[in-house]
């Protein structure tokens, strides 16, 4: 198979952006180093290759036939057992980054790989984290993620269902990427999402559950001068500022670089 006949069954399947794909699985499976990959037309008779392109002919996502996916400055290892870490999540490691007090104990919750839990610590030597997820292999996959990066000694992981069993401590920060997708909608996604957790996605009817619960609970945890910092939907802007106002909070919606609202910042 040639790398131009795996980047053409690749669009045939309605993958945008094919030949960069392609390279990637040449890469990974088939042994080429990227730059020898420019301007050429390799061939590869590799099992693994041809057994990685019939997965994402499947439209099983990249990440999960890779193993790994690049978030922020680190590497994470992913499985179907978390949701995939995406570039628009990293805005709530950003803010966290630049909010968080010297010292800081923050918690992470519904952690999933671990990566804003992980990422915030790699940046911020100074601090230490609790990292929460209803998912036992997603907290083993978290504690991967935080022993590969280098921060295994400042984490500490809690399998807890976060609707019921509230979070316990005191933090200067609770940080959280929770399911945020109303649960009908979440089928009618793009064919990858069918094989990421339904339960990293789905936020209940309105897409709010989770936000609900972490505000009615998380209140109670944060210490004087405490925040949140959640990622939200694009279209979720006026729900998270009403919400924080039934909470007696203020709320700072910062935008992602495609100008979509997707991180709030919610403080006492």
């Amino acid at each position: 198979m040639k790398l131009s006949e795996c980047a053409r069954a690749l669009e045939s399947v309605g993958i945008s952006d094919a030949l960069w794909e392609a390279r990637l699985l040449f890469t990974h499976f088939a042994g080429y180093a990227p730059a020898t990959l420019i301007g050429c037309d390799p061939a590869s008779d590799s099992p693994a290759l041809a057994d990685a392109l019939a997965r994402r002919l499947n439209r099983e996502p990249l990440q999960y036939i890779l193993g790994e996916v690049g978030f922020c400055r680190e590497t994470y290892r992913v499985t179907p057992d978390c949701l995939i870490p995406r570039p628009d999540t990293e805005l709530v490691v950003e803010t966290a980054i630049r909010l968080l007090p010297p010292h800081a104990h923050f918690a992470d919750l519904c952690t999933g790989s671990g990566c804003i839990a992980v990422s915030t610590l790699a940046a911020r030597t100074d601090c230490t984290s609790d990292a929460y997820d209803v998912s036992e292999k997603a907290l083993a996959l978290a504690r991967e993620n935080a022993e590969r990066n280098g921060v295994s000694d400042r984490v500490s992981f809690f399998l807890r269902d976060l609707l019921c069993d509230p979070p316990t401590g005191t933090y200067a920060a609770i940080l959280s990427n929770p399911p945020y997708i109303p649960d009908a909608v979440v089928d009618t996604l793009a064919p990858e999402i069918g094989y990421e957790p339904r339960i990293a996605l789905a936020g209940g009817g309105d897409g709010l559950e989770f936000y609900r619960s972490i505000l009615r609970d998380g209140r109670a945890c944060l210490a004087p001068g405490g925040f949140f910092v959640f990622e939200i939907g694009y279209d979720q802007k006026t729900d998270i500022e009403r919400l924080a106002e039934e909470w007696q909070m203020q709320a700072e919606v910062l935008f992602d670089l495609g100008g979509n609202p997707r991180c709030a910042v919610l403080k006492k």
